[in-house]
This record gives structure tokens, C-alpha cells and sequence, in this order.
């Protein structure tokens, strides 16, 4: 799974694929044509109230792909300065890795496409945490 380019209308087709979805129940569910639904096939970014009802018909948080692409390519330039400014909406973890990130960086590193380095500068994840998922998640 590549992170950085998310092209969210495959992303959407290939869960209806995986569940085995009719396109007559989402029809339904989004009141509208066969047609419609193979258009949203084919955008590569969707509106976040249309994506709500698709991560419900579908049992699956099309969100998180953003979430984690936020956290392997956020600047982190811009970290610095947001933590400077009090907010008051609800402040998230951001260093809570899923098993697909997990799996994602570990596959870069026995590909031999990155190097342990490369993934600690690039990724900004600590060294300690790297080398725990390496010892852990070892095939």
C-alpha cells in the first residue's frame, strides 16, 4: 500500500470488491445510478460527508489512509509550530502506528528500497521503535 499518493475512488472499488458488494445496495444507499457509483470509481479524491458513507456501507475507516499518511509525511517543520498554539479542537495521538504502517516500513527495509537509516530520517520514527517492530514482526 502506497501512503503517499492515495487515490481513494480504487481504494473505495477494490473494498466493494472485497466484500462482494451489489451495486444495487449502493445505489440505494447513496440514491443514485450505477453510473454515479463507477464515477466515484474513478476520482482520486472524494468529499469527506460521501466518504463518511462509504467507510459505513463498507466497514472500513477509508480515513485511517489519511491519517496514516499524515503521519509518514507530515513536515516537521509544521509540527513545531502547531505545538507552540493552544487548540480547542480534540488533539490526536499521533504516534500510534497501525499494523498496515508497520508492515509498510518493514517491507521497505527487507525490499532492500530503504535502509533503516533512511526510514528513521524519512519517517521520523525512532530508532528504539523501529528496531522493536524489526525484533517483533520478524517473519
Amino acid at each position: 500500500m502506497n501512503f503517499k499518493e492515495i487515490h481513494i475512488g480504487q481504494m473505495i472499488e477494490k473494498r466493494v470488491a472485497e466484500c462482494g458488494t451489489e451495486m444495487s445496495r449502493l445505489c440505494n444507499f447513496f440514491n443514485c445510478t450505477d453510473g454515479e457509483i463507477l464515477e466515484m470509481y474513478e476520482v482520486p479524491s472524494i468529499d469527506t460527508e460521501i466518504l463518511l458513507k462509504w467507510s459505513k456501507i463498507l466497514d472500513y475507516d477509508f480515513f485511517r489512509l489519511y491519517t496514516q499518511h499524515l503521519i509518514l509525511y507530515a513536515p516537521p517543520s509544521a509540527k513545531e509550530k502547531h505545538k507552540k498554539q493552544k487548540s480547542t479542537l480534540f488533539q490526536f495521538r499521533k504516534n500510534i502506528y497501525t499494523k498496515e504502517v508497520i508492515d509498510f516500513i518493514l517491507e521497505q527495509i527487507s525490499s532492500g528500497e530503504m535502509t533503516k537509516n533512511q526510514i528513521m530520517e524519512e519517517y521520523k520514527i525512532p530508532k528504539t521503535t523501529l528496531y522493536k517492530w524489526i525484533s517483533k514482526y520478524k517473519n
